[in-house]
């Protein structure tokens, strides 16, 4: 069996004014053939998989180019261009290949592009031919295209929110298309619109208990795979919104009727599915009232992970001016207040902003007298073996709260962001973290309560704040019967 597998995207937010250019991609995660490192990445599960058959199973494994962006606003056309190419080029010097593995995100966005994932499969398709299996893994935060569809022949998107699970459903994603290829299966997959614009973590209920049961389903009745597109709210794209995809053995015509029934079981969770946001000061006043144990409040109004800046003040301000202690929060995105806090070194207390500097959203900075509690240089965390660089980070101390200064945007996935700068998040009263549900695989089993805020930020969590004008209508909660 001869694979190429490659993967490219980023999590566009069109309403974001942070271009996403070639050097994001450096920046974040670029990996030529041969230079990818030897452990999973979030990005690149196919990749992964095919490498752990090409030992197993005498695989033949031929690696493109794998690039990851921190999620923002709008991908450069040359940027996509160029590292679209550069995939291209490769599979077509590794002719002829059997199947086709590419890990793609599913919600980037190019100048000119509104599908890029759904460009680039088509363009796959085309070098290969109809006779090879084309497959494709997507975060659930996707736009599920009729383009894409049309172009892979198996699209498997994480299950889990967190997105703990990325390394199993490439191994799902391999095996499906392996048989694929071998005359085992015949893939066909069907896909229901849910008319919907919502969120799904799966660390509560009811979705834990859905994702277990579709998990339940999957090898039988002819069911090879089921995945929920969640969709990323924040992207004005045509095709944006929750979809339903069921791969079956040559089963279209049932596939069609479970994704319909699926899909309007979400639909009838839809006012259950997202945890309750409280204001600022609600989950202050709630998180001090515990006496023991720590409480993790959630900004996910300021998660980088959606293309957020990753610099808003209001919670901040709100524990200073409220007086708030034994607290940490983190991280924000100040290369410039890092570099100070390198220049004055460790233990040093001076005058410093931070904050509040990419637009309104953001608030406006904090000037306050700091103390630089621990300075760590190209600092790292972890996250379900995964590791995503920070950069130059800086802790300080104002007033009582330790705050995480970082130079690369990152959102707060694991207590990394904390412990590589010297805060132990498990002996704070508090911790706030700049994310919107990924910190729940690493926080929630250290907290008392897990709170989330709806405070102001680039990514309000109210999806009728959004101003969309090219999504397709009618969609819940933007119209309140879709159906109708």
């Amino acid at each position: 069996m001869k694979c190429f597998t490659a993967s490219l995207g980023t999590e566009t937010n069109t309403f974001s004014p942070m271009p996403t250019s070639r050097r994001s991609f450096r920046d974040n995660f670029y990996a030529p053939p041969g230079q990818h490192p030897d452990r999973p990445t979030g990005c690149t599960g196919p990749l992964w998989a095919a490498r752990q058959r090409a030992k197993s199973r005498g695989w033949t494994v031929v690696e493109g180019s794998c690039s990851f962006a921190q999620p923002a606003g709008t991908t450069v056309r040359a940027a996509y261009e160029e590292l679209r190419d550069e995939i291209l080029e490769q599979l077509k010097a590794a002719l002829p290949v059997d199947i086709v593995l590419m890990g793609l995100h599913g919600a980037m966005v190019a100048d000119g592009y509104d599908d890029c994932e759904g460009d680039i499969l088509t363009r796959i398709r085309e070098i290969v031919g109809p006779g090879v299996p084309i497959g494709c893994e997507l975060d659930p935060h996707c736009h599920l295209t009729e383009k894409r569809v049309a172009a892979a022949d198996v699209i498997i998107t994480y299950k889990e929110f967190p997105h703990t699970d990325f390394v199993e459903r490439g191994e799902e994603l391999a095996d499906i298309v392996e048989a694929m290829a071998l005359g085992r299966v015949k893939p066909v997959m069907s896909v229901f619109d849910c008319r919907m614009i919502n969120s799904f973590p799966t660390s509560r209920q009811p979705m834990r208990g859905f994702v277990d049961r579709i998990s339940a389903m999957e090898g039988k009745d002819g069911i090879l795979s089921i995945s929920v597109a969640h969709c990323f709210p924040y992207a004005d794209v045509p095709e944006m919104g929750t979809r339903v995809l069921v791969v079956t053995d040559d089963r279209k015509a049932f596939g069609d009727q479970l994704a319909e029934k699926l899909g309007r079981e979400l639909w009838d969770m839809r006012n259950e599915v997202r945890p309750p946001f409280l204001s600022i000061d609600a989950a202050l006043t709630k998180a001090v009232a515990r006496n023991q144990g720590t409480v993790v409040i959630a900004d996910p109004s300021d998660n980088p992970g959606g293309g957020a800046p990753s610099d808003s003040t209001f919670v901040l301000r709100r524990m200073i001016e409220r007086g708030i202690t034994d607290a940490a929060i983190g991280g924000f995105w100040d290369p410039v207040a890092v570099r100070l806090c390198f220049d004055a070194g460790e233990g040093a207390r001076f005058h410093l902003r931070f904050g509040g500097k990419i637009g309104p959203t953001s608030g406006d900075p904090i000037d306050a007298l700091v103390t630089v509690t621990k300075l760590t240089r190209d600092a790292t965390m972890d996250y379900c073996g995964t590791v995503s660089s920070i950069g130059d980070a800086a802790a300080i101390d104002v007033d009582g709260i330790a705050v995480v200064l970082i130079s690369n945007r990152q959102q707060a996935k694991s207590r990394g962001m904390f412990t590589s700068v010297g805060i132990d998040p498990t002996q704070k009263r508090i911790v706030v973290v700049k994310s919107t549900n990924h910190f729940f695989a690493e926080f929630g089993p250290i907290a008392e309560e897990v709170l989330y805020t709806d405070a102001p930020g680039a990514i309000p969590r109210d999806f009728t704040k959004i101003p969309y004008t090219r999504i397709q209508r009618p969609k819940w909660p933007l119209d309140e019967n879709p159906w109708g």
